[in-house]
């Protein structure tokens, strides 16, 4: 069954791609959810005259993430959490990270960030979302709090 999603889908697409789901995820889910339509002959048409129009427009919003990405490459982010040793009391997740990020003046939101629960200090590395062309993986670094 062939889709046209309204709008962006984990782990299968982005909002205007046309992608092939099996039939009972398409109808009993995607479509009755609003995340997708069915892609007959006319919603084709449709939706390239809507990407034609918006070809310009997408330009300059790929040329604003890739600035953001580079103003996020140069960010070094440490965040301090209370630590036993190396082991954390309790854990680090995107939303720790999204909180660092508005610290250092850059405010994404949460769900675009993919970091994972971290629950030892070290450096990790979270992968950050701006665009479906522009993904950025963002070092970060989680040291303990000092007494």
């Amino acid at each position: 069954m062939e889709l046209i999603l309204k709008q962006d889908v984990q782990n299968l697409g982005f909002k205007d791609d046309v992608v092939t789901v099996k039939n009972g995820y398409g109808r009993n889910y995607l479509i009755p959810q609003g995340f997708a339509q069915l892609a007959t002959s006319s919603a084709k048409k449709v939706l390239a005259e809507n990407l034609k129009q918006r070809a310009h427009k997408e330009a300059k919003i790929v040329a604003d993430a890739r600035a953001l990405a580079d103003a996020l490459k140069a960010l070094e982010i440490k965040i301090s959490a209370k630590a036993g040793g190396e082991k954390l009391f309790g854990s680090i997740t995107n939303i720790d990270i999204v909180a660092a990020l508005e610290k250092a003046g850059q405010s994404i939101d949460r769900k675009f960030v993919t970091s994972g629960i971290v629950k030892r200090t070290g450096k990790y590395s979270a992968t950050v979302r701006l665009h479906r062309d522009v993904i950025v993986d963002l070092p970060y670094e989680i040291v303990a709090e000092k007494a």
